[in-house]
């Protein structure tokens, strides 16, 4: 069979057997990783544990095809060694990006910047981690041209090399919370001191709750890295502005519900000023003054 087919495909004999000896192993991890992939997503039922799994007999079936190609291929460490030898130099070369995206994935399994399910922030792109691949990973993007960091519906696709060239936030890792700030302008004619009593209890009402978390998550992320906690719970600072008197909230918020806890203190905010005659909300506007006597000279002109 084998002469046969050397002699159909006008190649050497050792040729021909070492091709059908690929597609056969080819074909039967394929058939196996098709039946493990089935029998994971029978009987795993949490969506993040599966995709794990999924991706963990993916990575150990095609370590094990490269085991086989070897075994195949290369009769002997010494031409293995002879063939690694003068390929490496010319894939140095000729895959660069491909080289520094492997070195990024693996730099990605070994450090853990991020995870699935995370949101990052690298170069000028934002947003929740999808997926992780050998050369790139995958975000649902979020920002852009949409307010808050809520999601526009796109996937980018990021090569895996950014990791080494360009600063990576993660919005999760060690500390799950972000500061966000609502700024509120009033009138100086407005009691602002009163206006701050009012945003400093609104604040509390709806963000108090997260600053025991918050501090339970700081002490754990001590034992790694220095972060310094200083004032968890909502605060008010007080600034002037050339219209009015400027009120910020500041107060720690779950980065996937900037948008909704804004909304709510917004609302919040307008009803209770609304029930303050003594507050009124500013915004830009001029102003002209004449004295009594340029008003005189301009009516008898």
């Amino acid at each position: 069979m084998m002469q046969g087919l050397s002699e159909s495909l006008n190649m050497p004999l050792e040729l021909a057997e070492n091709l059908v000896y690929t597609v056969v192993a080819l074909t039967l991890l394929f058939l196996c990783r098709l039946i493990t992939s089935r029998v994971v997503s029978r009987n795993i039922e949490d969506d993040k544990r599966r995709y794990h799994v999924r991706r963990s007999v993916t990575y150990a079936y095609t370590v094990i095809f490269f085991v086989i190609l070897g075994t195949i291929w290369f009769k002997g460490m010494a031409s293995l060694g002879t063939f690694l030898g003068l390929a490496s130099a010319g894939l140095a070369v000729a895959l660069h990006d491909t080289i520094a995206n492997m070195a990024g994935f693996f730099f990605i399994e070994a450090r853990k910047p991020f995870r699935v399910g995370d949101r990052i922030e690298i170069g000028d792109i934002a947003g929740d981690v999808i997926d992780i691949r050998l050369f790139q990973f995958s975000v649902v993007e979020v920002g852009n041209w949409v307010d808050a960091d809520q999601s526009t519906g796109r996937i980018v696709h990021v090569p895996n090399s950014m990791t080494l060239r360009v600063p990576l936030s993660n919005y999760h890792i060690g500390f799950e919370y972000i500061w966000n700030e609502i700024p509120v302008l009033v009138t100086f004619e407005s009691d602002w001191k009163k206006a701050k009593e009012l945003l400093l209890s609104i604040g509390k009402e709806n963000a108090e709750y997260l600053s025991q978390g918050a501090q339970t998550q700081i002490r754990r992320a001590a034992r790694k890295y220095l972060i310094v906690a200083g004032k968890l719970t909502p605060t008010v600072y007080t600034s002037v502005k050339d219209s009015g008197v400027m009120l910020t909230i500041r107060y720690l918020v779950d980065p996937r519900q900037r948008r909704g806890t804004e909304q709510k203190m917004w609302e919040d905010i307008l009803d209770a000023f609304a029930k303050e005659p003594n507050i009124e909300l500013a915004y830009p506007t001029t102003r002209f003054y004449s004295t009594p006597g340029n008003a005189q000279r301009a009516t008898n002109d």
